[in-house]
């Protein structure tokens, strides 16, 4: 505790509220369907950011609404097509699939069906991955030439592993995350990010404020907003950041407007510090963080086809979207 109340952040920590409130004020401009420009803030207008909560993405929010809450509610069905879905972490691929298959469906898999699929894909020249994240593409069981062949293989491994019985089996999000983490292939980033996404269905109901593992972005954002010798776990900062929003949000001039009262949880504190790192690569560029990258790479897009927002119904908050909904229309 001594060691919290001794943080002397820098002016990056201030960038980091002043980036979390513009970008939250962006998301509702953008839902309210108001005329752009939606900033005039020139890093957030020429730079692709992610939200300020990761459920309000938009691969997100296609995972939430058309992946989680569309098709068998069977709880072995549900977390086959989260596997399957983030895996790949593409819509498109995704669509590919469904277009082949129709309903996805476990009780119909079989990992060579789907790769043909995906190889056929592969040969158009299709991109099947995001490039938001690397999946491992190869491990002593797994080690096809193709990665999409061994991803498909994993995911069979785990079904037949009994994964369904045992995530009912957990008693804590931290459970979740051990594990996925003893599967090939996963290492902590990737395992608590999905056991995040196995908990936004309806099969588990934990926390979001429970557990928390920082990945390789969010520690250099940290790094630049608090120096590298803090004494305090990167897990520990994040958690004292998020019980703090409301004062330090404040302190700092900024009123940050929350998910219709929902605050920031672990996990969105998590994704502000990857995101702060990389905007604070022009707002700071003095200032580096882990493997000094100094440029973002992804330009921001106007996308044709805006999100149709739907979050867990278990966070009670459709119903406000609805309402903001019917107000835009």
């Amino acid at each position: 505790m001594e060691k919290l109340l001794n943080l002397k952040p820098s002016s990056v920590y201030r960038t980091f509220w002043k980036f979390a409130a513009e970008r939250q004020r962006v998301f509702f401009r953008r839902m309210k369907k108001l005329e752009p420009p939606h900033t005039s803030d020139e890093i957030l207008s020429q730079h692709r950011f992610t939200n300020a909560y990761r459920a309000a993405d938009r691969v997100s929010q296609f995972l939430i609404r058309h992946v989680l809450y569309r098709g068998d509610p069977n709880p072995t069905e549900v977390v086959f097509r989260s596997l399957l879905f983030r895996t790949f972490n593409r819509i498109e691929t995704w669509k590919y699939l469904s277009g082949a298959f129709g309903e996805i469906r476990y009780c119909e898999f079989t990992a060579e069906r789907y790769a043909r699929v995906l190889d056929e894909a592969f040969a158009r020249g299709e991109k099947i991955y995001s490039s938001a994240y690397i999946m491992p593409s190869q491990s002593k069981k797994f080690c096809d030439r193709r990665k999409h062949r061994n991803h498909l293989n994993l995911i069979s491994y785990m079904m037949r592993d009994n994964l369904t019985g045992r995530l009912e089996g957990t008693r804590t999000l931290s459970d979740v995350f051990d594990l996925f983490l003893k599967y090939p292939m996963f290492g902590p980033f990737l395992a608590f990010q999905f056991a995040i996404d196995i908990n936004y269905s309806a099969i588990l109901d934990f926390s979001e404020m429970d557990f928390v593992v920082a990945g390789p972005g969010a520690r250099s954002g940290i790094r630049k907003c608090f120096g590298a010798s803090t004494g305090i776990t990167d897990a520990d900062l994040i958690r004292y950041v998020t019980d703090r929003q409301e004062i330090d949000s404040r302190t700092f001039g900024e009123e940050f407007e929350s998910l219709w009262g929902r605050p920031l949880q672990l996990i969105d504190v998590q994704n502000l510090f990857c995101e702060v790192d990389k905007y604070a690569r022009i707002a700071h560029p003095d200032v580096l963080g882990i493997g000094g990258r100094t440029r973002i790479k992804r330009l921001y897009r106007p996308c044709e086809n805006p999100i149709d927002y739907w979050f867990p119904p278990k966070w009670q908050l459709n119903a406000m979207v609805a309402a903001v909904d019917l107000a835009a229309a």
